[in-house]
């Protein structure tokens, strides 16, 4: 892996989301299943996002590269992940408005991993609370079985990224960003999905113009649960 200097310019490994790409691979390898497909996808999607680098940044910033005729990688990720998104949706046989709200859903918590992704933990403590969520909805562990084999090596990932030593890049926190999804789709069915969809576009667009650190910072409980775990 590469190095790259983290939110505080301290040089960790990079991108730790490489190594969880390879453990989807091999899940995807021993059991296919639509979800891990989408999660593979998902995750490749990001590490050429994460190797590329470049600008411009954030959805209006994509738009106005398209605008000038550019396709950027983040261009390229989000069409991606709405196209794995659709085809995961697909294969619970829904049409219309639950379907639409299934593939929005899929692809706005991937895209959520990586607002998320701007301290050590937070990504993969929001697949934590989205585990609970949906697990509470369904009043059982079922929405955690399409991505049991991928939960070994996230807290592995955990123990890395809290401790500074690897940051996620937009490979692992899409990735785990689409996990969360996939627990709330199978979890929930409409008016939920409806409910869940909602907040999303509402997380995606103050994501968008305004800081989600500077939220988080503003709100105590919010603060602690984020600084949880880490090293300093």
């Amino acid at each position: 892996m590469l190095r790259r200097a983290n939110y505080r310019g301290r040089p960790v490994a990079f991108p730790l989301g490489a190594l969880l790409l390879g453990a989807a691979l091999a899940a995807l390898a021993v059991s296919p299943s639509r979800w891990l497909v989408f999660l593979v996808g998902v995750a490749a999607l990001g590490l050429i996002d994460d190797l590329v680098d470049g600008p411009p940044r954030g959805w209006r910033g994509h738009a106005r590269a398209l605008s000038r005729g550019e396709l950027s990688t983040g261009a390229l990720k989000a069409g991606g992940t709405l196209a794995l998104a659709a085809y995961a949706a697909a294969g619970a046989g829904l049409d219309g408005a639950a379907y639409a709200a299934e593939v929005g859903v899929l692809s706005l918590s991937a895209h959520a991993g990586n607002l998320l992704d701007t301290r050590p933990g937070r990504s993969e403590k929001g697949l934590a609370l989205a585990a609970a969520v949906a697990c509470a909805g369904a009043a059982s562990l079922s929405p955690m079985k399409p991505i049991a084999p991928l939960l070994g090596p996230v807290v592995l990932g955990l123990w890395l990224t809290l401790r500074e030593r690897a940051m996620l890049g937009d490979s692992g926190a899409g990735m785990i960003g689409g996990m969360a999804g996939i627990c709330l789709v199978t979890a929930f069915g409409a008016p939920a999905i409806y409910a869940v969809l909602a907040t999303l576009i509402a997380i995606s667009l103050y994501g968008e113009f305004r800081s989600i650190s500077a939220a988080v910072e503003r709100l105590p409980l919010l603060q602690r649960l984020d600084s949880l775990g880490r090293s300093s």
